[in-house]
Formats: structure tokens, sequence, C-alpha cells
């Protein structure tokens, strides 16, 4: 057996403005802060004498490898985003960076926000563009039904608002507040 993956496919290229801010953010943290303090210490080691036995070397190394390779990925995902800060010019649809109100067979309410899979992680409520939800409510309007097939069966979900952060919150009192 081989060492061969096959590639994996690459995200969607949209993000929020807020995404993009925390990506250049970790990648000047990264280059400006945390690289340099690694190369020093990775020099005072090397300075100390045997290097196959020296844990603070063989560590500084490995994590300078480790930042590096964080870097590029960063400075390369961030060359091909497409940052959204405009709400589409039709906002009783659900389409990227949408908050949307869903309601389920059980009467429980939730709410969720289509963002770019590289900030999904940034909220709870945030459901990544490429993920099952984000893909099945994409283009879909208000009081449209939402089918997901998950292990325990389906799941059918009703939209019973849409939002987006550049529209008026006077047209949704459901919607979320805005930080």
């Amino acid at each position: 057996m081989g060492r061969w993956r096959p590639p994996t496919l690459p995200g969607s290229q949209y993000i929020t403005p807020a995404g993009a801010d925390r990506l250049r953010a970790e990648l000047d943290t990264l280059w400006r802060i945390e690289r340099p303090q690694v190369t020093q210490a990775v020099s005072e080691a090397a300075a100390q004498g045997d290097r196959s036995e020296n844990a603070d070397y063989i560590y500084g190394k490995r994590r300078l490898h480790e930042i590096d390779r964080r870097v590029r990925f960063l400075r390369k995902r961030l060359d091909g985003m497409v940052i959204v800060d405009q709400p589409p010019t039709d906002p009783t649809r659900v389409f990227f960076g949408a908050w949307m109100t869903l309601e389920d067979n059980e009467g429980e309410v939730r709410t969720h926000r289509i963002v770019g899979p590289d900030e999904f992680d940034m909220d709870a409520r945030y459901v990544s563009l490429d993920a099952p939800l984000g893909r099945a409510a994409l283009g879909k309007s208000l009081d449209q039904e939402i089918t997901l097939q998950l292990a325990s069966g389906r799941q059918t979900l009703t939209i019973i608002a849409i939002h987006y952060d550049g529209a008026s919150a006077a047209t949704d009192p459901t919607a979320p507040e805005r930080s």
C-alpha cells in the first residue's frame, strides 16, 4: 500500500470580512511574533551542542516547519479568497452570509449563518457553505423546507426568517443582534 492520497477538493473561495480579518491576524501573528520567537529558541538550543539529543532543538525545528506550512497555506488561501461584504440583490433568499432561522418538526427553533469553510469555527451558529445544511439551504426562500439525510434518519427544517448583516434589522424582528 502506497502513500498516495487523492487530492482534497478545495473549499469554497468565499469569506466574510470578519473571517478574512481573522485569517490575516493569524498570518501576522505567526509571521511577526511566533516565528521569530521559535527561531530564537532553536538558535539558542543549537548553540548548546549535540542537536541529535536536544529536545528543545528538535521540538523547535518541528514547530518551525508547522508555522511555515501554516503561513504558506494562509498566504495561498487569502490570495484566492473573494470577500463578500454586500448583501445579495435578493435578500428574501438564502445566499452566502445569510442568517437563517430554522424550525424543525418538533418546533425547535435555531439560527445559523452561512459562511465560508475557513470561518465556521468562529461561532457555534455558523455553518459552512460546503456543509450539507449550507448546500441544501442555498437559494431557498422563506417558508421553504430543507430536507437533510442524517445518520439518525431524515430531518426536515423550515426556513422561518432570513436576515443579512447589511440589511435593516427592522424588516426581520427575529434577526440576531449584530455585534
